[in-house]
């Protein structure tokens, strides 16, 4: 896998993965965990974590006692989970771009430095993209993120790439984070770059994403038209819900 060396091994098979499943019809039968530790050299645990990644994205699904299958990827993202742009619109069979609108370093403002843990006026690194597929606008998006970051994010291809890999490249591994979903009117600027009516129906996700240590990594805003993107959303039904709403 030239060119993922640098990526974490349960990573390096996710992404081999996700490659064979572009050509795979829905159900055909995957590796078993023991098939792919002879195949790339790795333990059980990393075997099934790769394969879990993709279970959880909707790709693949595990039968107990049968196996793993490939099944046609779902239309939209979970919201509970996070995965590249470029990943994502890869998985729906379209081509990802971005044009890259900003890219600075300057103080945070006082609600950014609440966001990440940080000092007011604390320096950050802020990067403004557009983000496309097939040549449309599918989301306004706003990162900024903790000073430690500025030397990897500033040189990084993000238009071309991926600014999560980057950051992985340093060493700075994004683990987890949390996520409030809105519904907004959009703005002049939304309709200026995302080509929508004034006052359109936006999708904003706002997220706050920690490093494996559980430290504030990066804050981002992302600005999606109504019709053009939409997560779906796994729930547990509460005890006695059921029962309370059949009365």
């Amino acid at each position: 896998m030239e060119g993922t060396a640098w990526l974490p091994q349960y990573r390096q098979i996710e992404l081999a993965l996700r490659a064979r499943l572009e050509a795979m019809p829905p159900g055909e039968r995957l590796p078993s965990d023991d098939e792919l530790c002879r195949e790339f050299g790795v333990s059980r645990m990393t075997a099934r974590n790769a394969m879990q990644r993709l279970a959880e994205d909707g790709l693949v699904q595990r039968i107990p006692g049968r196996g793993t299958f490939s099944v046609a990827p779902p239309s939209h993202r979970h919201a509970d989970r996070l995965m590249a742009f470029s990943h994502e619109m890869e998985r729906l069979g379209r081509v990802a771009s971005s044009r890259l609108l900003a890219r600075e370093i300057r103080p945070s403002t006082e609600g950014e430095a609440a966001f990440l843990g940080l000092r007011p006026t604390e320096p950050v690194v802020v990067v403004r993209r557009l983000r496309l597929a097939d040549g449309e606008p599918i989301a306004l998006e706003t990162a900024v993120l903790v000073r430690r970051t500025a030397g990897v994010v500033m040189a990084a291809d993000l238009e071309g790439g991926s600014l999560h890999e980057a950051l992985a490249t340093a060493g700075l591994h994004l683990r987890r984070g949390n996520a409030t979903i809105t519904a907004e009117a959009a703005t002049p600027d939304d309709v200026r770059l995302l080509g929508v009516a004034r006052g359109a129906p936006l999708l904003v996700e706002r997220r706050v994403i920690a490093d494996v240590t559980g430290h504030a990594v990066e804050a981002t805003e992302s600005r999606y038209p109504g019709e053009r993107y939409a997560l779906d959303v796994r729930f547990e039904v509460e005890a006695g819900t059921a029962a309370a709403g059949s009365r």
